[in-house]
């Protein structure tokens, strides 16, 4: 069977309780999560085995992050520790015409202040068939940066599929490099990306467009210039969100492989109990479809869409739906009946 390695930051997410603002909170509600870490807990929760790499405090804190990967069956063998502090960040979560709000306190954490060559690479990566990155990570510190592009090197010499989930957050980028200094060189190994195109182009270095993801007649010419600029790349899948409100979002996807393109419907998402984490379901959905079946691309991209729209229903970081869930979904079945 397949096995994925994830790399990247788990953090103490600490939220506002009842869409509280920060202003109004006497108290926070404490979990975890990470965009690697997500995508892992969705994989443990298919079945897939999967191993979460990450630098991790020696302490109490660093211990709970650690009691959690092993809470959701995500293998930490090779965890590595190291640093002061667990990366955090406060959520104040939206309702209506008001949107969430993140703010982020993970300067020098522990995965912040990895070295390159922290981590042995090609004893990690030994039969490993797939590894999966985010823009995260190269966004935290130049060193956490120089030490994924040094995971991703190992992965392409060893034949290893690499996915990778552009995940701009722009209040990350401030250690004094641009995305377009750091990604090319990252992205240039990719396989699979998961990301808007405009988004792609930014961090390629290249001018931004704005595509029109109804058109379908011009999306391969756009999608090319990204295959043109990763050079290893096969499929790029892109989420649309077409947001309503903070508590009303309508979710679909796009998949291109370098000749076809794919196209899930849309779907009504309402009451959003958490938005957090959904861009991840996504990805572990898509990995999940390519894993069990790579020459199904349709419904691969469908998988991706149903776990989605369904994270939206969970409260936390994680995506704790079941295969059986989003097969009904799949099946047409939105009516949320009580399962007795």
């Amino acid at each position: 069977m397949s096995k994925v390695v994830t790399f990247g930051e788990i953090m103490l997410r600490l939220s506002t309780e009842r869409h509280l603002r920060f202003s109004q909170a006497k108290s926070f509600a404490a979990s975890y999560g990470g965009g690697e870490f997500n995508v892992a807990v969705s994989l443990a929760n298919y079945g897939i085995p999967v191993e979460f790499i990450t630098r991790l405090p020696n302490n109490e804190i660093g211990a709970c992050a650690l009691k959690e990967m092993r809470k959701f069956n995500v293998k930490s063998e090779n965890v590595i520790y190291g640093g002061d502090r667990l990366g955090i960040y406060y959520l104040e979560t939206g309702a209506g015409t008001r949107g969430s709000n993140v703010v982020y306190d993970r300067a020098n954490s522990s995965m912040a202040t990895i070295t390159k060559g922290a981590i042995n690479w090609e004893s990690v990566l030994k039969d490993v068939t797939w590894f999966h990155w985010s823009g995260i990570t190269p966004a935290i510190s130049e060193s956490a940066a120089e030490e994924c592009l040094a995971a991703i090197k190992v992965a392409h010499k060893l034949g290893v599929t690499i996915s990778s989930d552009l995940n701009y957050r722009s209040k990350l980028w401030q250690y004094g490099k641009e995305p377009d200094q750091i990604m090319p060189e990252l992205l240039k190994y990719s396989n699979i990306i998961l990301g808007d195109i405009d988004t792609a182009l930014f961090m390629l270095g290249k001018p931004k467009v704005k595509p029109n993801y109804q058109n379908e007649k011009s999306l391969p010419v756009i999608y090319d210039e990204l295959f043109k600029l990763c050079p290893n790349l096969k499929t790029v899948a892109t989420t649309l969100r077409y947001s309503v409100s903070a508590s009303h979002q309508r979710i679909g996807g796009i998949l291109y492989d370098g000749k076809n393109i794919f196209n899930a419907d849309v779907k009504e998402v309402t009451p959003v109990v958490d938005r957090v984490g959904s861009g991840d379901a996504f990805m572990g959905g898509l990995i999940y479809g390519m894993i069990n079946d790579s020459n199904d691309k349709q419904r691969a991209l469908n998988i991706a869409v149903a776990a989605c729209c369904l994270k939206h229903t969970i409260s936390g970081d994680y995506n704790l739906i079941t295969l059986n869930e989003i097969e009904k979904l799949l099946s047409g079945d939105e009516s949320g009946k009580v399962s007795r």
